[in-house]
Parts: C-alpha cells; structure tokens; sequence
C-alpha cells in the first residue's frame, strides 16, 4: 500500500532548531502524519521524511505576476447567467468591467473569468457561447488598463484559446484536462500556467451521490495522476496549479476532511488554490441561506488554507478577505 505524508503546519513564530520551512515561507513544521490506506500511524519527525518527498515541501512555489512572499487572491468574475452565487450580474460588459476595477483596487491579485456555471445541476455551454461570454470581457478589462493576471476558468481548448488571444495568462480547468483533451496542447503551446481540480462527475450531475474509500487520499491520487498526465504533454511542474476542488462531488463531510487535510497536497509539489468561496457547505454549518451574506464564513475557512500553506484563494468578496489576510500575516510573520 502507498504511504503518504501529511505536514503538521505550524505558524509559531518561536521556530525549533530542527523546524523545515514550508516552500521556503515563514510556515515551518518538525513532524508530519504517515497516512495509509487501511492503517494508523503515530507522528513522525520531519527529519525521517524521504529525500524526495523533504524536497517537495520545501521547495519555493513561485508564479510569474503573482506575489512572492504571501498567499495571491483570486478575484471571482462570472459572466453568467446562472452561476450559483452571482449569476447574471456581470453579463453586461460595462458593469464586468466596473465589477473587475472594484475588485483590483480592493486587493485581488488575479481575476478568473467564467463563461459556464459550474455549480451543482448545471448544464453544459456551447464552445461558442462560452467564447462570446468571456473573449470580449477580457479584451475589454485589458484595453481599461487592468493589468494583474487574468485566468480563465474552462474546461475547453476553443475556449481557453480565445481567452489566451484576449489576454489571459493563466487556465483554470475544473476537469484537470480530462473533458478536452486538447487542453493539455493548449497549455503547452501558451507555457500559461495551469489548475488542475479534482471533480467527481460533471456538474450537471456531481452531487447526485458522492462517494470515496478515503475522500483525502482519493483526491489526492486523482491529482498526482493529472500532474503526471500534465508532465507527460510536455507543461513543466512549475507551471502547474492544484485545487482538490471542495465543493465538486462532494459532501459537506468530504469539504471538511479535504480542507483539514489540506498541507498533504504540498508534496505534489505545486502551488495549492483553495476555491471555498460562498459554498452551500459555509451556508449549512453557519445556518446562512443566501450565498451573498457567507463571506464571514468563507473568512474563515480561507484563514485555514492559509494556515496551511495554500498559495492561492479564489473569493468573490475581496476587501473583507483582504483585511483578514493582512490581520493573519501581521500575527504570523
């Protein structure tokens, strides 16, 4: 059976002499959790760790026009109609564009535009449409000066293609490349870094009945595998992004195992995004009905992915996620 290795994050900042550093950053951890299928293991120091997977977790995850030294914030922009929190806001260019402008000067560090909901029951969107819906809204945030990086977030090539002409820089993949192959030939030819999510089943029927053996190490495989599948097209580690994708066939038991399992995913050995954002699962445990009033839970839940490490946190309420960042650093650096 395959032995995995948890890192036990700690933000103290009363370091150990035998602490290692998480990806070089102020993050440091002196014992990680053996985790295998079927069995329990103690804790075990960090020094006993296998070379290669020490190296992993060390290494700095660095990615061009992202911050160096602190978690990047994704600002969320769906030109939609049926997006599950904000859809049909932004289908107007100028108010998207209005809406992009409001979130950079608040702290957003990327923008990461979509054409298709990908909330649980929603229909498939045809390539054409889905250009029609994002091309042009790009285009025009970049023709207003808006100059951070800009992701798209698709699960198709045509797409993905259209959106790299108009000036996005990053791909946002919700299928890990496995809905359109060509994705991966897309990657390589733009050399744009790429996210690859866990999702059971697509989202017209994900949620119908999620099952794992081990939601955290089945997620875990599933990823370590489209890395693999990455690599092997040819798009090199250090442009690759992983997200295990809470929220995407899954439930609310399997959301809170995979994000207190979170510092496993670091020992693939690429930057983690953490996309928690309004979710139904916040709504439940916080008793809140409406995905607009969930941004003090989403808060929270961020805090922990940056308690442990994660690089990147896709949000749609910006300013509040960027005071309570600040807030965190100030107390852990």
């Amino acid at each position: 059976m395959s032995l995995y290795f948890r890192p036990i994050i700690q933000t103290d900042l009363k370091i150990p002499s035998d602490a290692v550093p998480l990806n070089g950053g102020p993050l440091w951890f002196d014992h990680v959790e053996p985790l295998e299928r079927g069995a329990v293991h103690a804790a075990m120091p960090a020094s006993d760790l296998p070379t290669a997977f020490l190296d992993q977790l060390t290494s700095p995850r660095v990615l061009p026009g992202l911050p160096k030294d602190r978690a990047a914030l994704m600002g969320v922009l769906n030109v939609t109609p049926d997006s599950f929190s904000d859809g049909g806001k932004f289908t107007d260019p100028e108010t998207a564009i209005a809406h992009a402008q409001a979130m950079v000067a608040a702290g957003a560090d990327i923008l990461d535009i979509g054409g298709e909901s990908t909330r649980p029951g929603a229909a498939l969107v045809p390539e054409v449409e889905e250009v029609a819906r994002t091309a042009p809204v790009i285009s025009a945030l970049r023709a207003a000066g808006i100059e951070i990086p800009i992701s798209i977030d698709t699960r198709k090539a045509a797409v993905a293609e259209a959106a790299l002409s108009a000036g996005a820089g990053m791909l946002n993949d919700v299928s890990a490349m496995t809905y359109d192959a060509a994705m991966a030939g897309t990657a390589k030819r733009s050399g744009a870094p790429i996210c690859l999510m866990h999702a059971q089943g697509d989202p017209e029927t994900m949620q119908k009945d999620p099952h794992y053996h081990n939601v955290l190490l089945d997620v875990y495989d599933h990823l370590a595998e489209r890395v693999a599948a990455a690599e092997a097209a040819g798009i090199s580690r250090d442009r690759i992004i992983v997200d295990p994708g809470v929220g995407f066939g899954k439930t609310q038991a399997h959301n809170l195992a995979l994000i207190r399992g979170l510092s496993l995913f670091h020992t693939l050995g690429c930057p983690i995004l953490l996309g928690v954002s309004r979710k139904r699962f916040i709504g439940n445990i916080a008793g809140v009905e409406r995905a607009e009033d969930r941004a003090s839970g989403s808060v929270a839940v961020a805090l922990e992915g940056l308690r442990q490490g994660v690089q990147i946190i896709r949000a749609h309420d910006i300013e509040v996620h960027r005071q309570a960042f600040a807030l965190w650093r100030a107390l852990h650096t």
